[in-house]
This record gives C-alpha cells, structure tokens and sequence, in this order.
C-alpha cells in the first residue's frame, strides 16, 4: 500500500513539472509582409473553434431531438396496438 501511495504522489509531481508551460519565443515575421509591430496577418485561432463547437453542440442537438422523436413514434405505436388489441377482445365476448 505504501509503494502505491508513493506512486501516486511521485505521479502528482511529476505531472505538475511537466504541465508547465515554457514560454515560446516570439515569431520574427517573413521579410516584406509586416514588421513584429504590425503583423500581416491577424491571428484569430479561437473563431475556428467557436464555430466548430457551436455545429457539434447542433448535430449532439438534433440527434437527441432524433431520438426523442424515434421513442415518441415507438411509445404511440404500442399504445395503438394495445387499443386495438383491447378492442379486438371486446368485439370476441
């Protein structure tokens, strides 16, 4: 048990050590296309990412709106079967 719990934590540590982040040197631009000021190129990484989230968050959407519907269609299926049946009992007594 004592070796476990030994793992564990030498684990925590060294997980914390290598989760920090070294900081990048900055990016010297191409010559002719901006100077380190004024960049050519406006970076914008996080609207890509917005917008793929928002079609995942659409289609998880629809499919659980799909299946919703799939069990509403089954459950009234068995409702009118069950009606049918109870009728088809009636008529035979």
């Amino acid at each position: 048990m004592n070796k476990l719990l030994a793992t564990l934590v030498a684990g925590l540590f060294s997980a914390a050590v290598f989760a920090q982040a070294t900081p990048a040197t900055p990016a010297k631009p191409a010559p002719g296309t901006g100077t380190a000021a004024t960049p050519a190129v406006a970076a914008t990484p996080a609207a890509p990412a917005k917008a793929e989230a928002k079609k995942e968050e659409k289609a998880v959407a629809k499919k659980e709106d799909k299946a919703v519907a799939k069990t509403d269609k089954k459950a009234d299926a068995k409702k009118a079967t069950a009606k049918k049946e109870v009728k088809k009992e009636e008529k035979k007594s």
